[in-house]
């Protein structure tokens, strides 16, 4: 490892043949192996995260048009961190240092306190558990609201799954558990929905991704008999498949097939983002969590071989 890594203090946790390595600087995932298999796209450590490789998107994902909104009769305006479709996005916190606490070999806790902002006057107590063990890697995510009044709150990760052997997207079989898709705007901002039944975005039946290009929105996700929803990416030759599983606090799935990356990148591996709550929540609300004070927010993702 390089003596300088942008993104930080770089954790790594071991457990049997698994290895993942967990940052300082906006707290994410920077890569996951089984057996020296690469199962996320990750990043180098002497790189800068590009894309949202592996980020917590908190204290709301995706995308918030015009970066303006309303909370309990009160406007607030968000920085344009997406300036060129004039919107903000992916939160607070994924450039912010994160503290690593309570480490062993197979686990960490990640936190951070978001204090209070212009844009969101809310103050935030926040940890990130990564834990190894024999079912693959898990995720909780943890947000209390440590102010004294209430507070708009999502929560998304942003991992890109690969499917191990494959150097494409393209002739890698998707299986996405979801029947219904948000359509948007120019800017992906959601302005209605249609099913997936006889449309090119129908993966509930495993297929070929093919040159498909997504940059979308899923819901009306199938779950199992536990509540847990999956995504599987398959190989094109031996049919190895990377599982990403999500519980029931996340409603909606965001699926980046990574087009508008950069050329070396592109198309690697498919962003799996299980969220909160829809793409322009803070203005439409669809999934917002109103978080009382000294309330706290759970939920859980995972990753595992298949």
């Amino acid at each position: 490892m390089s003596a300088f890594a942008p993104s930080g203090e770089q954790v790594e946790l071991r457990f049997e043949d698994q290895r993942a390595v967990i940052v300082a600087v906006g707290g994410g995932l920077r890569s996951y192996e089984i057996a020296d298999r690469a199962i996320l796209d990750g990043y180098a450590p002497e790189e800068i995260c590009d894309g949202g490789r592996g980020q917590p998107l908190m204290p709301w994902p995706n995308r918030t048009r015009d970066g303006r909104y309303e909370w309990d009769g009160r406007s607030f305006q968000l920085d344009l961190s997406e300036p060129d479709k004039g919107n903000a996005i992916h939160g607070l916190v994924r450039w912010r240092n994160w503290t690593a606490s309570e480490p062993s070999d197979a686990s960490v806790t990640m936190t951070h306190v978001l204090n209070p902002s212009s844009g969101y006057p809310w103050k935030l107590e926040l940890e990130l558990r990564y834990e190894l063990a024999d079912d693959g890697l898990t995720v909780t995510a943890s947000a209390t609201n440590a102010g004294n009044l209430p507070a708009p709150f999502g929560v998304s990760f942003h991992p890109y799954l690969r499917a191990v052997g494959a150097d494409l997207l393209d002739g890698c079989e998707l299986t996405l558990p979801a029947a219904t898709r948000l359509i948007a705007d120019e800017r992906l901002i959601p302005h209605s929905s249609e099913p997936v039944a006889g449309t090119p975005f129908d993966f509930r039946a495993p297929r070929a991704i093919g040159g498909l290009v997504m940059d979308d929105c899923f819901t009306d996700l199938e779950r199992d008999a536990d509540g847990l929803g999956q995504v599987k990416l398959a190989a094109p030759d031996d049919g190895a498949r990377s599982i990403l599983w999500f519980d029931e606090a996340y409603p909606f799935l965001m699926i980046f097939s990574g087009d508008t990356l950069a050329k070396g990148v592109r198309r690697q591996g498919l962003a799996v983002e299980p969220m909160s709550c829809a793409p322009n929540a803070l203005q439409s609300g669809a999934g917002l969590v109103r978080l009382e004070p000294g309330a706290s927010h759970v939920s859980r993702w995972g990753i595992r071989a298949g």
